[in-house]
């Protein structure tokens, strides 16, 4: 582990990861989410249009080649340590903080058939005050669930999907609470910012001081930025995400359980327990 926030996972960290991500994936699958594969890297422009850089000044992480022409000449190539900005082409790439983000501006200026999940996973990339383990990382995985549609189906699914969270940690006896947090999608000023204070649209679920996942309700703002419509209305649809941090997950279930294979055991006991029980109450509800 590297003080700079950059983590190589060895074979034990990778194993559960994967196995974290395929069970979340899952679970989106599982309520009708398709599998798709987002941009990496994000437009500068694009996301200024989604008032990032006015929510996130302190995320504005960016991307831009060398200068061919002002390289640093007669350097030791393995001395050097940085480029200063004058060496350095302008930045129109960005490194994003949510998965999601990929999502909305891949949609952009289409219309939709009716309700839609989307399920992904992605790199993201975040500035911190300090980089602690796996637990605050400058890049790290996010695997987000992500519904578009009227806004009583985008609820749903964060209510869905909160419960689950909620179940998931209780079956693993990992304490997990939810908290009301600050919307970042939302000017501090504005009017959606009040309706935000008396109505929450994100909740986290922390272990100890440490959110872990979250679900997140946008209302309109995505859908109106991006151009994104219901076909059958014209109406900019909604959106809703769940979002789960996976190297954070490990650091509390390796606190937990001690070791690797002993958090990924419990992660495959808690997972076939909560499937055991969606069977159960799916033959009731039959009967």
């Amino acid at each position: 582990m590297e003080a700079n926030g950059l983590a190589y996972l060895p074979a034990g960290e990778a194993r559960l990861l994967r196995h974290l991500d395929d069970m979340f994936e899952r679970w989106g699958i599982g309520v009708g989410a398709e599998p798709v594969i987002g941009a990496p890297l994000l437009p500068v422009a694009k996301l200024a249009k989604l008032d990032y850089y006015q929510n996130f000044p302190h995320q504005a992480l960016v991307v831009n080649a060398l200068d061919l022409q002002r390289r640093p000449q007669g350097q030791d190539a393995c001395a050097i340590e940085a480029f200063p900005p004058e060496q350095l082409q302008s930045a129109e790439i960005a490194l994003p903080s949510a998965t999601c983000y990929a999502v909305y501006l891949g949609m952009e200026g289409t219309s939709l058939p009716g309700n839609t999940l989307i399920t992904l996973v992605g790199r993201c990339f975040r500035r911190e005050e300090r980089y602690t383990g796996l637990r605050r990382l400058l890049g790290f995985h996010m695997r987000e669930i992500v519904a578009l549609g009227e806004q009583e189906f985008v609820e749903e699914h964060i209510d869905r999907f909160s419960s689950r969270i909620l179940q998931f940690a209780e079956a693993l006896d990992l304490p997990l609470r939810k908290e009301a947090a600050t919307d970042p999608f939302f000017d501090g000023e504005g009017p959606r910012a009040l309706l935000q204070r008396i109505a929450p649209v994100k909740y986290e679920f922390l272990a100890g001081d440490l959110a872990i996942a979250s679900v997140n309700k946008h209302r309109n703002f995505f859908g109106e930025r991006c151009d994104i419509q219901l076909a059958d209305s014209g109406r900019p649809v909604f959106t809703s995400c769940v979002a789960f941090g996976l190297e954070r997950w490990l650091a509390v279930l390796h606190d937990r359980y001690g070791d690797w294979a002993a958090a990924d055991e419990a992660v495959a006991k808690a997972d076939r327990a909560l499937a055991s029980a969606a069977t159960t109450e799916g033959t009731s509800h039959a009967v």
